[in-house]
């Protein structure tokens, strides 16, 4: 297994990424992820305060509540282009192991301040070294699948642009909705940063 940590958050031409450095070599692992969980992993990683707590919140202080510890979580498995993940917990002196999209356990680590792991075969087959302009190493361009690195100004995605994101997404699929919705926790957001 291989220690990671959370580089960065960013919006892609094919999708929200999050990318984990390993902490041995040069190579980091990109994992898309949808709006949601890229808005939860980039409320946490901008320390903004909610007024009520969000899914990955709640699943924190129920395993508080109910004497649970997460350990650490791994990026176990890559299957056709999907990736894999475990949450290791211990509760009442028993280690116990539960399956998880890679996106919802990185938010879970990132709240109970758990290690992300990832295992070697995957980052052996899926792991990236990227220059600092943002590129593969070793290629002049990237295709349409491999996230191009925003510049250093940019790197981390902001819950307010991750809802804008999403909210231009909604709109241009006309899911009028789903878009009605955002535009007000998009309003609601920008209030409780007037209030602080």
């Amino acid at each position: 297994m291989i220690l990671t940590t959370v580089r960065q958050l960013f919006l892609s031409n094919v999708g929200f990424v999050v990318l984990l450095d390993s902490d041995v070599d040069d190579r980091s692992l990109p994992i898309f992820i949808g709006a949601a969980e890229a808005q939860a992993i980039a409320i946490h990683m901008n320390d903004i305060e909610v007024p009520r707590p969000l899914t990955h919140d709640l699943l924190m202080n129920t395993l508080e509540t109910l004497g649970c510890h997460v350990t650490h979580i791994e990026v176990s498995n890559l299957r056709e282009g999907t990736f894999y993940a475990r949450i290791l917990l211990t509760a009442g002196g028993e280690d116990h192991t539960i399956d998880s999209r890679p996106s919802d356990a990185i938010a879970l680590a990132l709240r109970c301040g758990a290690p992300i792991y990832v295992e070697e075969d995957v980052m052996k087959e899926a792991g990236r070294v990227f220059e600092e302009d943002g590129h593969e190493e070793g290629s002049s361009e990237t295709s349409d699948d491999t996230p191009k690195l925003p510049d250093k100004q940019s790197r981390h995605l902001t819950p307010l642009q991750a809802l804008q994101a999403n909210l231009e997404k909604c709109v241009e699929d006309e899911r009028y909705e789903d878009a009605a919705k955002l535009r007000d926790e998009i309003n609601r957001l920008k209030e409780s940063h007037k209030e602080n």
